[in-house]
């Protein structure tokens, strides 16, 4: 299953399409939304069942990226992108079979856990070997995949929304179209699994550096050393404030205007939601890019000083200016979405090549903490300013002043990383010995 060595004049541009097809398939989580209020009244769930699989999902993409990393890294891109494809597209199959026998404890199975671990998989399947490909620009290599798993919804929310309505809404609709999910991107994440291909030098771009000089950390090291937990916090903090505002986006901006002279239609508000799914993505490639040019921690440094700016205008006067609070926020998601595609080559600048992709897995749990932390924030501050008579903008004041404070605290994080002390370093003997055992040996 190790993928085989890219021949004399292959393209390194062929492996980010290969990756796009992985990403853009298990972005689709992002679009679950879709399927909840028809579950709801198929199967008499409650909001909240009907968001457990997708909750589930989301934890066991930070579990599995975390314990499967070194796995990963060991077996190579082509064996992690087909454990994604398995686990991701029976997940739905499982499903389409939980609804229809309306069995919801198939769906949270099938979705939540096995299709959870083809999310973990799948998100870390191609960075080590783009970082490898690009050492000349590796943040925008890594942005451009993972700018896919922030454009899955928008390709995955119309498609879906179109077969509920062809199929049907009912639990029978709803499991044909989890079937065709499975089926469809089982063959588009094929593309990647028969398109990777690994560098076959450390140099694979004349003129460009070694994609394995300079330090090298293992994965097991790397877990011990303050810089580590430093971009854990980096990451936590930032994706917090993101996640913060996105998953609230529409109710919130309706909030904020409701005592104003220009309310907020239903339509405008999923309007907003649609343009900030844009900056998050268009972010990811953006800001990654931008990473190669400026270095790693400037870049942070305007992720999470920008953005506590952005939230303090949004709290000082944000009600007095939708162009405002709508640019506002559209940075912040931009930052959300950068926050992602950097932290890989971020990671490859202090830690080196050797297990970057491990690495990137167990900080992953850091996204884990912020999906729950963000919006349990932003949602239980509103619902105890509501019950204490507030409405409009103060429902959210004091939650956009700790979103600010949290910034900060990533900020002082970003500003503590170091390079990474010499204890830590893994002898030049023993990289040069893993790496010759897990070359592969044939060229295709």
């Amino acid at each position: 299953m190790s993928p085989p060595v890219a021949p004399p004049g292959w393209s390194r541009w062929l492996v980010p399409p290969a990756a796009l097809s992985v990403h853009l398939s298990i972005g689709q989580a992002y679009a679950w939304s879709v399927f909840k209020p028809p579950l709801e009244s198929a199967l008499d769930l409650s909001g909240t069942q009907s968001a457990l699989p997708f909750q589930l999902a989301i934890v066991m993409l930070g579990l599995s990226a975390a314990f499967g990393g070194t796995l990963v890294e060991r077996n190579g891109p082509r064996w992690a992108m087909t454990v994604a494809l398995v686990c991701f597209s029976s997940g739905f199959l499982i499903s389409a079979l939980g609804a229809a026998t309306e069995q919801y404890w198939l769906i949270v199975l099938g979705y939540g856990f096995v299709g959870g671990i083809g999310l973990g998989i799948g998100y870390i399947s191609p960075v080590s070997t783009l970082i490898k490909w690009f050492p000349d620009r590796p943040g925008m290599a890594t942005g451009i995949a993972i700018m896919g798993f922030g454009g899955g919804a928008l390709i995955a929310s119309p498609w879906s929304a179109q077969m509920l309505e062809s199929f049907g809404s009912d639990s029978s609709g709803i499991a044909v179209a989890f079937l065709v999910h499975g089926l469809s991107y089982a063959v588009f994440m094929t593309l990647g699994v028969l398109l990777v291909r690994v560098p076959r030098g450390e140099r694979p771009v004349a003129g460009a550096p070694s994609a394995v000089e300079g330090v090298q950390v293992s994965a097991r090291s790397a877990v011990r050393t303050p810089q580590f937990w430093c971009l854990w916090v980096v990451l936590c903090m930032n994706v917090t404030a993101g996640i913060g505002i996105l998953e609230k986006a529409a109710p919130m901006i309706t909030d904020f205007f409701a005592d104003t002279s220009t309310p907020v239609s239903v339509t405008a508000a999923a309007g907003f939601v649609a343009l900030l799914s844009a900056a998050n993505m268009a972010g990811r490639i953006g800001w990654s890019s931008t990473s190669d040019l400026i270095g790693r921690k400037n870049i942070y440094r305007v992720y999470l000083g920008a953005g506590a700016l952005m939230y303090a205008l949004i709290a000082l006067i944000g009600d007095s200016s939708k162009p405002l609070f709508v640019l506002c926020a559209l940075v912040i998601l931009s930052f959300y979405g950068g926050g992602f595609a950097t932290i890989p080559a971020y990671l490859k600048d202090l830690f080196g090549t050797y297990q970057v992709g491990a690495i990137h897995g167990r900080l992953l749990t850091a996204w884990s903490t912020a999906g729950v932390l963000g919006p349990l924030i932003v949602n239980w501050i509103a619902d105890r300013q509501e019950e204490a008579g507030k409405h409009g903008a103060s429902l959210y004041t004091l939650s956009l002043f700790i979103m600010i404070g949290l910034l900060a605290v990533g900020f002082v994080a970003n500003e503590l990383v170091r390079p990474v002390d010499a204890r830590h370093h893994v002898p030049a003997q023993r990289e040069a010995a893993d790496v010759e055992r897990q070359q592969p040996e044939s060229a295709a």
